[in-house]
């Protein structure tokens, strides 16, 4: 009976000291994330279309820059742990020239207003589009509507600006081999709802050099001059102007170094490409006033981080994938990594929610009950696939808990790829994905600073870093908590799965495969589960071991169980 007391005791200091450990972080983080540094620099970084190497691209990397230096990083010389906080600029040399828009214009000759202009709807240029002549050109525009063959029937194209009511880069090689001198599109997808936003438009590139020029159309636009070529011969005043030029791609790197294992790491990644507010000068404004938080904290003595913490900002996947794959030994100390993406919504204007995007689970396979998945569409994902850690549950019930603080709305999604966290699972290591959607102005010219929201890009941060500062530098007592934690998770979602296995059987569904999805939920948790043991910087003991052990037995009976009454 006292063995007992004396275990129960040891349970409960174990869980208030971890508990005491999450919510001191949450405390400094609460506390000192200043959102409208955050949004400031997302304004700085929205002005700009940014693509690797050109000029807003690069300005958004020394803006970064001026705010580690500011901030107390140093610029590293020797290596990444040679101070407590430094930071680096890689550069490369790119094998084409870097491209950047300037200006453009559409006007129908005798109107007196442009039918769409460049300062309206920056994306109106495709990238890798060249520029017209400096004085413009005016032709007469021929529409084809879909630019099937009898669309095309007795149209003379040659010298004349093809027009159709479909994608522009679609238009192009048709247009280029009839010798006309340009093409126009629209293509937007219904998430946008193109009927409601009228001036929407995609960013997208064409083929380079491909001896023409192309734009593209808003709704509005395509309606209008759709309406103007229906009552007779249209002309259009077209003006491009766009800039090549040699440049470097960069890539921003700061480190904060661990005192007990500093190879070992929790790596934020923010790609900086795209012209976007929220997708994705959010992203690289958030981590950047994450990233002074944490030097502040580190200086003062509030953050004694034992793990590394990484923050970097560069290119899509590109910049991810080569931090992971260039240096052998640096990605074996790479234990998570996160990526923000579309962080700063303001969801009243741009719709969606918030959401965590998972690792490869079972709901990635079995999409069910209250799980969705985006817009974006679902990942080719088998069971091979599946990819059990804590990491899921753990990331997201901090999400939650600053959640129900802040009244801020928090769901996940299954798996579906396509940002920053892909290199990571791709390379066997650990990566979630925060972002919004659905999101109405998802890569549109309408994705401007008044869809930020300032409230939003705090909520992101304070989770980003209590989540992390609780992993690098965390003891046994916090993986005692996090076993406790998944268990419950995973009878919660066990739970879940049951019923509706139970009420599929019953509607006639195969009672094999029912089961099956159960098997595979509790295997995922079980294993799951066992990757807490390598949670804490310095185990001294094996009572985390054991701990594991008793959640296993508990995940691993309740799986039966109801594996036998869906036998019945």
């Amino acid at each position: 009976m006292q063995k007992l007391l004396f275990i129960a005791l040891t349970a409960l200091t174990f869980n208030a000291t971890a508990q005491t450990q999450k919510e001191q972080y949450f405390k400094l983080t609460r506390a000192g994330f200043n959102e409208k540094n955050a949004y400031a620099t997302t304004a700085f970084v929205e002005q700009f279309f940014r693509l690797p190497g050109n000029k807003g691209f690069d300005a958004s990397i020394y803006r970064v820059e001026e705010i580690l230096k500011k901030a107390g990083y140093v610029l590293q010389k020797k290596d990444e742990f040679e101070a407590p906080l430094t930071y680096r600029i890689e550069k490369r040399p790119m094998k084409r020239d870097a491209w950047e828009p300037v200006d453009a214009n559409i006007s129908i000759v005798g109107e007196s207003s442009s039918l769409q202009s460049f300062k309206t709807n920056r994306n109106m240029i495709p990238i890798n589009c060249a520029s017209t002549p400096a004085e413009g050109l005016t032709a007469e525009v021929v529409f084809v509507n879909k630019a099937s063959k009898e669309d095309l029937e007795g149209k003379d194209l040659k010298g004349k600006i093809v027009f159709g009511d479909m994608p522009a880069q679609r238009l192009v090689s048709l247009a280029a081999k009839a010798g006309a001198v340009g093409a126009l599109g629209f293509a937007l997808p219904e998430y946008n709802q193109p009927t409601k936003h009228t001036t929407s438009i995609q960013f997208s590139p064409m083929q380079a050099n491909a001896g023409i020029w192309a734009l593209f159309l808003s709704y509005a636009s395509k309606e209008r001059l759709k309406e103007a070529c229906q009552k007779g011969k249209v002309e259009l005043k077209i003006n491009i102007t766009t800039k090549t030029y040699p440049a470097e791609e960069l890539t921003i790197v700061a480190n904060v170094r661990g005192s007990v294992k500093p190879q070992e790491r929790f790596v934020y990644s923010a790609h900086v490409q795209e012209p976007g507010a929220n997708d994705n000068a959010s992203g690289v404004g958030t981590l950047a006033e994450m990233a002074r938080l944490t030097a502040q904290l580190v200086k003062g003595g509030k953050l004694k981080p034992q793990r590394s913490l990484t923050f970097l900002w560069g290119d899509e996947i590109t910049s991810t994938k080569r931090y992971i794959v260039e240096d052998n030994t640096r990605a074996k100390g790479i234990l998570w990594g996160m990526s923000l993406d579309m962080v700063g919504e303001d969801t009243e204007k741009t719709g969606g929610t918030f959401l965590l995007e998972k690792m490869p689970d079972p709901s990635a396979i079995w999409t069910r009950g209250e799980d969705k998945h985006s817009e974006w569409g679902a990942g080719d994902v088998k069971e091979k696939d599946l990819f059990p850690h804590y990491f899921n549950d753990f990331v997201f019930d901090i999400c939650k808990e600053q959640g129900k603080f802040a009244n801020w709305t928090v769901k996940f999604n299954p798996f579906e790829g396509g940002s920053d966290h892909t290199p990571f699972l791709q390379n066997k290591i650990p990566g979630l994905l925060m972002w919004h959607f659905t999101d109405v102005f998802y890569h549109t010219d309408n994705d401007r600073i008044d869809k930020v929201s300032a409230k939003t890009m705090k909520n992101v941060g304070i989770s980003a870093l209590t989540a992390a500062y609780t992993l690098i530098t965390a003891d046994e007592n916090t993986a005692s908590v996090t076993v406790t934690q998944i268990k419950e998770d995973a009878l919660v979602r066990l739970k879940t799965e049951f019923e509706l296995s139970k009420k599929a059987i019953a509607e006639g569904k195969s009672a094999k495969d029912e089961k099956h999805i159960i098997e595979v939920w509790g295997k995922w948790y079980v294993d799951a589960l066992a990757t807490i043991g390598k949670l804490a910087v310095d185990p001294k003991t094996t009572r985390v071991g054991s701990s594991i052990k008793v959640a296993t037995l508990a995940v691993e009976k309740q799986t039966q169980e109801y594996l036998s009454e869906l036998s019945k």
